[in-house]
């Protein structure tokens, strides 16, 4: 997380509403090997939950029950050229969005996993526009042996570190001008958080 406590906010619905948006997350936790990381869809329940699933294999699955983890959400991030400033005697930096959920992780029974699986499908179908795939349409051969690969877990979080870095400390004129620098870079929903986020 940012040490800047411009860059942070409390705004819980909009921690939400990144998760939701980005749907996709990293997952760290030690294991008797080391410290390691999965790559694994995420949904936040609303109620201060987010559960995700990992193949059974996944070299952080045995290790979680139980555990205290790090759940980690990239949003839009890109570069930020001095050209856009007023004074150009300065440094590059780097706009960004991300999130850090930490808590303990408890593994979900396969009635809930089953529920998880078909809210994702559903939300994400849902995304694509035109007639969604249902999770119906699989056998239930491919669909056990889908199941029978993965774990469910859920993280009941007990802090969130969000930083949402968007040129603040920047005046309304260069916050305009590095949107603009971030649309033509093609960076255009880190150019709109930019435009969105006021001082």
């Amino acid at each position: 997380m940012h040490p800047n406590p411009l860059f942070r906010t409390d705004d819980r619905a909009l921690c939400d509403s990144l998760i939701d948006e980005i749907g996709f997350g990293m997952v760290f936790a030690q294991t008797p090997d080391g410290p390691r990381v999965a790559h694994t869809p995420l949904i936040s329940t609303g109620d201060g939950a987010v559960q995700f699933h990992l193949a059974r294999s996944n070299a952080l699955t045995p290790y979680l029950d139980g555990a205290t983890a790090l759940i980690v959400v990239n949003g839009p991030d890109g570069y930020v050229s001095p050209r856009w400033y007023e004074n150009r005697d300065t440094v590059p930096t780097w706009d960004y969005v991300a999130l850090e959920l930490e808590g303990r992780v408890q593994r979900m029974d396969d009635a809930a996993l089953e529920a998880f699986l078909h809210k994702a499908i559903a939300k994400h179908e849902s995304k694509l526009g035109g007639e969604p795939w249902r999770a119906e349409e699989s056998s239930e051969k491919v669909w056990s042996g889908l199941f029978k690969g993965i774990t469910g877990f859920a993280m009941e979080v007990t802090e969130r570190r969000p930083t949402f870095k968007l040129s603040q400390k920047k005046s309304a004129a260069e916050r305009a001008r590095i949107a603009g620098g971030l649309d033509e870079a093609g960076k255009a929903a880190l150019a709109h958080l930019v435009r969105s986020f006021a001082t």
